[in-house]
């Protein structure tokens, strides 16, 4: 459940390359700490904020912040629902129309950080997607990471690489997140991880070594990645990447 992409280690080939796999490799007492961030009681509450469709709509840059992109239909705000599962009182809504997310939504984790849900792209994406999303990650400058979400099923698609050329091109730092992991057969997870890991070593100077996978039926992953949340915007001084 806190170490998806570790589990997969026992089915691999003797020798194969597992050095992304441990990372981030954060103890007991990181994991409690981030997941009091993503809860909400009193005296630190988890909100949304509010949305926007151009820059000068989005709310001051007073906190860091970290923005989910990826495809239409990629699971982004169903991680999202999940990672702030904590706090039910937080509405994210998931649509069963792809492309339905076509403004920024800013969530607020008390004063500690902002979280962005990004619009999707390709099939259905809004017409000013590309001109809303460069915008704003090349002015938000409080900005610490930007989460690439990709389907664990399909694996990186052409769209994906166009967004990871956008992103290398801004020189954003980003990481790579496999959703829907719970949909994938063992043998097809392996091969996307393997390959995607593979090219972000050969292609990619921004991107994250280790890949995060998640699901958010299962909530595999979803710890680890509240976790590495916390840690980019700078809430876990004490973590040690081993």
């Amino acid at each position: 459940i806190v170490f998806p992409l570790q589990k997969l280690e026992r089915y691999l080939a003797p020798g194969t390359d597992t050095a992304g796999f441990r990372l981030f490799q954060p103890g007991l007492a990181a994991l409690q700490r981030a997941e009091a961030l993503f809860r909400s009681d009193r005296g630190h509450s988890i909100d949304y904020v509010s949305s926007a469709v151009r820059m000068d709509h989005a709310p001051p840059p007073a906190l860091p912040e970290v923005c989910f992109i990826g495809r239409s239909n990629v699971g982004k705000s169903s991680l999202i629902r999940a990672l702030f599962s904590l706090a039910p009182e937080v509405e994210v809504r998931v649509s069963k129309t792809p492309g339905h997310t076509k403004k920024m939504n800013f969530f607020k984790a008390g004063k500690y950080f902002i979280l962005v849900d990004m619009p999707g792209f390709g099939y259905r994406a809004p017409q000013d997607f590309a001109e809303m999303v460069e915008a704003y990650l090349q002015e938000r400058r409080n900005l610490k990471r930007t989460f690439l979400l990709v389907d664990g099923v399909v694996g990186l698609q052409k769209t994906d690489h166009i967004a990871v050329e956008m992103l290398e091109e801004f020189g954003i730092p980003y990481v790579m997140v496999l959703t829907k992991i719970d949909r994938a057969s063992r043998g097809v997870l392996l091969k996307n991880v393997l390959e995607i890991q593979e090219f972000v070593k050969e292609s990619t100077q921004g991107c994250f070594p280790q890949l995060f996978l998640v699901s958010s039926v299962e909530f595999s992953g979803v710890h680890l990645l509240r976790c590495f949340v916390a840690h980019v915007t700078g809430n876990l001084p004490t973590v040690e990447a081993s």
